[in-house]
């Protein structure tokens, strides 16, 4: 388990690029898209500078009502997300929460531990193949 709750993997790709392939990925895995944000653009919007960072909101009821139904307040936590980012010597990174953290964040017990195990294994898998792995 992370210890500050944060998994984090390097990205071959710019962090559009990155975001891109997360969301064909996501797509094609059948889950929903439900919000892309350029943090960077919302900087320029109001004069300030931001490296390029860009966050995805996607998942799947299926996935996240195990949790809530444990622990509505796992709720704060979903969907899920993931953000890439450039950092100041221009790497790319990818950054999400890890499922098991959220568990012990939310005393999620027994009633949801398929759910935590599923969506950990899916979110190594969409964000591997999106940092760089072929999506053929």
């Amino acid at each position: 388990m992370a210890k500050n709750g944060l998994i984090t993997v390097e990205s071959c790709f710019g962090v559009t690029e990155t975001i891109d392939r997360l969301t064909e990925v996501v797509t094609r895995a059948g889950l929903l898209v439900f919000a892309r944000i350029d943090h960077a653009a919302g900087a320029r919007d109001v004069g300030a500078s931001l490296r390029p960072t860009e966050l995805l909101i996607f998942g799947n009821p299926k996935g996240g009502t195990p949790l809530m139904q444990d622990r509505q307040l796992a709720g704060i936590d979903l969907p899920v997300k993931a953000l890439a980012w450039e950092d100041a010597q221009g790497k790319v990174w990818f950054s999400y929460n890890d499922a098991h953290w959220l568990a012990e964040r939310h005393g999620l017990g027994d009633a949801s531990r398929e759910a935590v195990a599923a969506i950990a294994a899916g979110m190594d898998k969409v964000v591997t193949t999106a940092a760089g792995a072929s999506l053929s």
